[in-house]
C-alpha cells in the first residue's frame, strides 16, 4: 500500500523534473540512482532515504525542502484587468516615472515585481538605478538610449533587455515619446 507522504514526495519529484525538462534517465544519472528507483519514487511506491532526496535535490538544483512543501496549496494566481494595476508611489522614485504594479505573488522563494512603467511628459533620463535581482524590460512605445554599466544600447518598441540589476542602469536619453515599458524584477526572498 502506498504511503501518502511517499506519494506526495514522488509527485513533487516528478513535477520538478518535468518543469526543468530533464528526462527520468537524465535525472537518475545526475543523481546517481537507478532509473527503476527513480520510477518507484515518482510513483510513490517507496519512501526515499534522506541521502537519496539530497541526491535528487542536487540533480534538480533545488533545496531538499522543495520535496516537502505542499505546492498545490501554496500556488498563487493573480489576474489584473487592463488598466486596473495598482499605481505605486515608489520612495525615491524618479520624478515623472509612473509605476503600475501588474501583479503579485505571496508564496514561494522567488519575489517577482511586474510593472508597467510610463514616462510622463516631464520625465528626465536617469541612469543610476541599482538594486538586487534580475531585471527584464520589454519596450512598448517610444525610443530611448539605455545604459547598463559601460554598455549603451538603442531600445524601441518591441525590444527587450535582460540583465543583473546590481549594476548601474537606466534610460540615458529619450529620443521618441511617449515611452512605456514592461519592467519585471526577480529577486529571491530571504
Amino acid at each position: 500500500m502506498r504511503s501518502l507522504s511517499a506519494a506526495r514526495i514522488g509527485a513533487q519529484v516528478r513535477a520538478l523534473r518535468m518543469v526543468t525538462g530533464i528526462s527520468a534517465g537524465g535525472l537518475a544519472q545526475a543523481s546517481g540512482i537507478s532509473s527503476s528507483m527513480l520510477s518507484r519514487i515518482e510513483r510513490g511506491l517507496v519512501s526515499p532515504s534522506v541521502e537519496t532526496l539530497e541526491r535528487l535535490a542536487q540533480g534538480l538544483h533545488v533545496p531538499v525542502s522543495r520535496f516537502f512543501g505542499d505546492q498545490a496549496r501554496r500556488t498563487d494566481f493573480c489576474h489584473v484587468r487592463a488598466g486596473r494595476g495598482v499605481l505605486v508611489d515608489r520612495i525615491g522614485a524618479v520624478a515623472d516615472y509612473r509605476y503600475e504594479l501588474l501583479g503579485h505573488l505571496l508564496s514561494g522563494n522567488l519575489f517577482v515585481e511586474p510593472y508597467l512603467v510610463t514616462l510622463l511628459p516631464g520625465a528626465d533620463p536617469y541612469v543610476t538605478f541599482q538594486h538586487p535581482g534580475l531585471k527584464f524590460l520589454y519596450f512598448l512605445s517610444g525610443e530611448v538610449t539605455y545604459r547598463y554599466g559601460a554598455k549603451v544600447v538603442a531600445a524601441r518598441a518591441g525590444d527587450s533587455l535582460l540583465f543583473d540589476a546590481t549594476a548601474l542602469h537606466g534610460i540615458e536619453a529619450i529620443q521618441v515619446q511617449p515611452v512605456s515599458y514592461l519592467s519585471v524584477v526577480f529577486t529571491l526572498r530571504e
